[in-house]
């Protein structure tokens, strides 16, 4: 399964949390094929590193799509792991309060309503954005039917909008987050800035980021990209002082 890969760009593999492994699981992999002598790899204090004497590449070993997929189904990665893979780096996920998981609903909820039939409307599920990453937003609205979905996560094309419920997480979703989701080419990026009472929007995906943001506070109103004609005003997603 495994073969020496082009990884991410180096900048885009530091994150705040990475996903440690113990011997275990670091032999697992190798029983299950995941990881082969063609890696030149070593675990070190959790982390699996390319080894000192390895030429092309240094530093901290990216995971594919497949290879992360690979762990979930031999069970190296389980229920028990909030995780997901983000530039070939399988980041930890941060618990979710009271007041995040509560907003999340509601806005799920919200669009459910707004939008019936026209969405599919995903709560923390994952979606494929290219061969090395497969974050799980807190909402993202798809198109239909959701039948489809049984055989793949939702793919760009497939994307109409991407949700993330910020708190603890600011720093992640507005900067590593918000450039992958652009180069990925996803259209629009709501960013709910809880602490703030703001949601951050982020349209025009380029290969650097978005190329645009508004910032939509209580008393404003916006559009999505996907339906233009939908008039959404800002008190009615953001949560209550």
């Amino acid at each position: 399964m495994s073969a020496v890969i082009e990884p991410p760009r180096p900048q885009t593999l530091l994150s705040p949390k990475a996903r440690l492994f113990t011997v275990k699981e670091y032999d697992s992999m190798i029983e299950h094929g995941i990881l082969t002598t063609n890696d030149h790899v070593e675990l070190l204090n959790g982390e699996i590193i390319y080894k000192a004497d390895y030429g092309p590449w240094a530093g901290t070993r990216p995971f594919s799509v497949k290879e992360y997929d690979a762990m979930i189904e031999q069970g190296i990665l389980t229920t028990n792991d909030r995780v997901e893979l983000l530039n070939g780096v399988i980041i930890e996920q941060m618990s979710k309060g009271p007041k995040h998981a509560s907003l999340n609903d509601d806005i799920g909820d919200f669009f459910k309503e707004t939008l019936g039939v026209q969405v599919v409307v995903r709560y923390q599920n994952p979606i494929a954005l290219n061969d090395f990453s497969e974050p799980e937003p807190d909402i993202v609205l798809a198109t239909p039917p959701r039948a489809k979905y049984r055989s793949h996560h939702p793919v760009p094309d497939e994307i109409l909008l991407v949700i993330e419920v910020s708190d603890s997480t600011l720093s992640l979703d507005r900067n590593a987050k918000s450039v992958t989701y652009a180069q990925a080419g996803i259209r629009q990026y709501l960013l709910f800035n809880v602490a703030a009472r703001a949601i951050e929007d982020y349209r025009d995906p380029a290969p650097d980021g978005y190329r645009t943001k508004q910032t939509h506070t209580v008393g404003k109103s916006f559009n999505l990209v996907a339906f233009p004609e939908l008039n959404i005003n800002a008190a009615d997603l953001l949560p209550p002082d």
